[in-house]
């Protein structure tokens, strides 16, 4: 409950949050159990009371937890916020905080590099040992996001035959190890993780970790879908089909499955009357996808690999390395998991953190990493709970505070300032789709939204009509209305922030 709150004004922004407009716009989202500070004015207060007396039964906010602080970056001072700050569940608009910091540690020409080596000696047009593929955690590696950068087989196969190697006397070994075993947080939900928003990050990954479910549907609602292909093929997968068609005119299906083990069942709906209906769902095992693919390569090329498959540590000798494929610049792969909110890529991020500390990249060690460094800044992190990189655990809860203490930082004390602030999307792009143009033109607004169901939060920047520039979060809880309602409410708030 958002009991006995209020929203404080500082007495410098009295005579503008005095205004009727703003007032309205911004208490009705604060409306639950909220009271005005001393900061209004005498003859405003009894009228603005009885405004809140009206809201506080708005049924839509009726259960909701509210957090939303404004800062100027030029000072830093907090403009505006709710009291006390509560710790919330920020959705994705906590890949900011991993994004930020991944940058001010790595930089913004970091690549990630996956190695194609041999261990062993060539003699003649044999290899007597084995071919390695070392991953380096690049989350790009065949990426729909980066299709420039796709050719990663073709450059190994060149490699290979300049070597004049067409038979492999060993095995073919895939090291992933450079992360944790365990792919995905703990703290992922069931029904998250079969599905491709919910793949895993680990030291191999390929095509986004993810793959096509082609179906079919009938003419009636109620009557079983039939699975046509799976793109790419999934070695040994064993996916059951539980699918009906309907009349709903959307995607309702979910993928469930644990992670590297090849059992999935499908099930939900997909509307009538679809003759190639694509849902996408989450690898089971990258790695294996990975060698799959590459013996196809090696086979159309005429190279023979006599032994199996390994999934190990590879035996790492200078002398053998064949080939050093490089990812895009990290400030291009941060762009991308903000624009587009990429959680596959956020949990890269955030393994590699721990991987440049502790020589292992796991979760635990990525939250760890990321509350120590900010602390580090100066930053009260206290109700600072870190579960993932990505936002998609619940479990996670910051305050609009500390985000906004992040992006002021990032915005006026960051070297890399101008590859964070551009890689936050402008209204009609990427996550800001939903906004209206007219509303926030000559892109004064950037920004990043995270939802899930029953959450809505919005952080990033906003330019005023002033020439002041903000930093802004507006995070929203357990809401009764329809993510569409809540998104139209904060864009009113933001367009009444934009006459600060």
């Amino acid at each position: 409950m958002f009991q006995h709150n209020s929203l404080s004004f500082p007495h410098k922004l009295e005579k503008k949050m005095n205004s009727p407009g703003i007032l309205r716009k911004i208490l009705f989202i604060c409306s639950i159990g909220l009271y005005i500070s001393a900061a209004f004015a005498q003859d405003n207060r009894s009228a603005t009371q009885q405004k809140i007396s009206g809201w506080q039964n708005t049924s839509i906010f009726k259960n909701a937890s509210i957090c939303i602080s404004v800062s100027d970056n030029q000072t830093g001072d907090e403009l505006l916020k709710s009291e006390p700050q509560q710790s919330l569940v920020p959705a994705s608009i906590l890949k900011l905080v991993t994004t930020a910091t991944t940058l001010e540690v790595f930089g913004p020409d970091f690549h990630f590099e996956t190695t194609l080596s041999y261990s062993g000696t060539i003699r003649n047009d044999t290899l007597f040992g084995d071919l390695q593929i070392i991953g380096g955690g690049d989350p790009t590696l065949g990426s729909k996001y980066f299709p420039e950068y796709n050719y990663f087989q073709e450059e190994w196969m060149k490699k290979i035959q300049q070597k004049n190697i067409k038979v492999v006397a060993g095995n073919l070994i895939l090291d992933a190890t450079i992360y944790e075993s365990q792919t995905i947080p703990n703290t992922w939900i069931w029904e998250d993780i079969g599905n491709y928003y919910g793949a895993g990050a680990t030291g191999i990954s390929v095509y986004d970790n993810l793959y096509e479910i082609h179906l079919k549907s009938g003419s009636e609602a109620g009557k079983p879908t039939k699975i046509l292909n799976i793109v790419p093929e999934i070695p040994n997968l064993d996916l059951q089909n539980e699918v009906l068609s309907s009349d709903t005119n959307s995607d309702q299906s979910s993928v469930f499955g644990s992670p590297m083990e090849n059992r999935r069942i499908i099930r939900g709906t997909i509307p009538k009357n679809r003759t190639n209906f694509v849902v996408k769902a989450s690898v089971p095992d990258p790695s294996a996808l990975l060698a799959a693919e590459f013996r196809k390569k090696l086979t159309a090329n005429g190279i023979t690999v006599s032994g199996i498959t390994k999934y190990e540590k590879a035996k790492i000798d200078s002398s053998g390395r064949l080939s050093v494929f490089q990812s895009p610049p990290l400030r291009e792969i941060i762009r991308v998991t903000n624009h587009e909110s990429v959680n596959l890529f956020a949990e890269h991020l955030l393994k590699h953190l721990a991987f440049q500390k502790n020589g292992l990249g796991t979760t635990k060690g990525g939250c760890k990493f990321v509350v120590e460094f900010w602390k580090e800044k100066g930053l009260d992190m206290s109700g600072f709970f870190m579960n993932d990189g990505s936002g998609l655990s619940r479990f996670n809860a910051v305050t609009a505070s500390q985000m906004v203490s992040i992006l002021n930082y990032m915005k006026t004390k960051s070297e890399y300032s101008t590859d964070f602030y551009e890689s936050l999307a402008t209204v009609g792009k990427g996550t800001l789709t939903v906004f209206k143009n007219e509303n926030f033109p000559n892109e004064c607004l950037r920004a990043k939204s995270g939802s899930m169901t029953r959450v809505r939060c919005y952080a990033g920047y906003l330019t005023a009509i002033s020439g002041k520039e903000l930093a802004f979060t507006i995070m929203l809880n357990n809401f009764s209305c329809s993510q569409t309602e809540a998104i139209r409410i904060i864009e009113e708030v933001l367009i009444e922030l934009k006459k600060l």
